[in-house]
């Protein structure tokens, strides 16, 4: 589990500014589903928290083994690269497209209303206690809606 905050404080260290609320946990799509089935039973999936910064998309590693936050970014999509951001139904999950001119990326993005049940929401909550019962806020599904909208909003607006 990772804090928001923790995520936002190594985007800002990287030189991003980040905008708040608007981080959700992402894995690359397979290819088709031989790819999804096998990924489900071999969890050989790599995750990433996505986070909407001022001018760009910065992407921030989860390992492999622990599922902890790395203290890195491994991408950068500035604003100004992207051509069109789609986002569609597909299956438990969103199918997110991110083109550029040299490039297309396809992401998959758990649902929210399982969040609860699934890696995106252990990756995205951050613990807290109360009493003696634990609680979590799951910032991926309390941010999915909005995040997912602003991403397809910075599609159109850029330039093709």
């Amino acid at each position: 589990m990772s804090k928001e905050t923790r995520i936002q404080d190594i985007v800002r260290k990287a030189g991003y500014e980040p905008v708040e609320n608007r981080a959700i946990v992402v894995s690359y799509a397979p290819a088709n589903l031989s790819d999804a089935v096998a990924k489900f039973f071999v969890q050989n999936t790599e995750y990433f928290a996505l986070q909407i910064c001022r001018e760009e998309l910065v992407f921030v590693p989860y390992g492999r083994i622990s599922f902890e936050i790395k203290k890195e970014v491994t991408l950068c999509i500035p604003f100004s690269q992207i051509r069109r951001i789609t986002v569609e139904p597909s299956g438990l999950n969103y199918r997110l497209t991110i083109e550029t001119a040299e490039d297309c990326i396809v992401l998959s993005v758990q649902q929210k209303e399982l969040s609860d049940f699934r890696n995106s929401g252990y990756l995205g909550s951050e613990p807290s206690l109360k009493g003696n019962i634990f609680f979590a806020r799951n910032w991926h599904k309390a941010n999915l809606d909005e995040t997912l909208a602003e991403l397809q909003k910075i599609g159109t607006e850029c330039p093709a």
